[in-house]
């Protein structure tokens, strides 16, 4: 009878085990925090405005260090996948966000450095200057935040204040983050 009972517990084990690897396991949801009290999920690859693939150059001013670099870029309704170079041309690593997935690798950086780093935030401030204005307005809705929009400027409002400003042009992008402080400004071909 012992014996039965035995069998009959490592079989039931084995079924639930069998049972709960066949579940799909959940993904994660990638989000950023615009605001301590906003949480903006990242958009599907599909809400982008325009289809590109060029060369960028950056500049970005953080907490009073300017970094300079170049990015090949590539974004369309299926990928955004980013090269990123220093200077002289060197690669600096790659960055890629598809089926809701972001991946970044990179061969110089030391890992303190990728351990800081947070890929989603560079995939959030891209989606807020290139995605579609009317996807990204529900988004930030949801958000509890505002998206104000004239001709090629976006402003992203937290009740009455500014918190983010993006000014286009045919070859400039620039995004302030009035909150966390720091700008990007992208050169490119940008126009349609």
């Amino acid at each position: 009878m012992r014996t039965m009972r035995l069998i009959f517990f490592f079989m039931v084990c084995g079924v639930c085990i069998l049972s709960c690897a066949s579940t799909a396991k959940k993904k994660d949801i990638l989000y950023v925090n615009l605001t301590d009290s906003s949480r903006f999920v990242l958009l599907p690859t599909e809400g982008i405005e325009q289809n590109m693939d060029m060369l960028q150059f950056l500049s970005s001013e953080f907490m009073g260090r300017n970094i300079f670099f170049q990015a090949w870029v590539k974004a369309d309704e299926n990928v955004i996948e980013m090269m990123l170079f220093n200077e002289l041309g060197a690669s600096m690593g790659e960055l890629s966000y598809r089926n809701g997935t972001i991946n970044f690798s990179s061969a110089i950086l030391p890992r303190t450095v990728m351990q800081l780093f947070n890929p989603v935030y560079i995939i959030a401030d891209f989606q807020l200057c290139f995605y579609d204005p009317i996807l990204l307005g529900r988004a930030l809705e949801d958000s509890g935040l505002v998206l104000e929009t004239n001709g090629s400027s976006r402003r992203i409002l937290s009740g009455n204040d500014v918190i983010i400003e993006i000014e286009k042009t045919e070859n400039t992008v620039e995004l302030v983050n009035h909150l966390r402080k720091y700008t990007y400004v992208m050169e490119g071909d940008f126009h349609e």
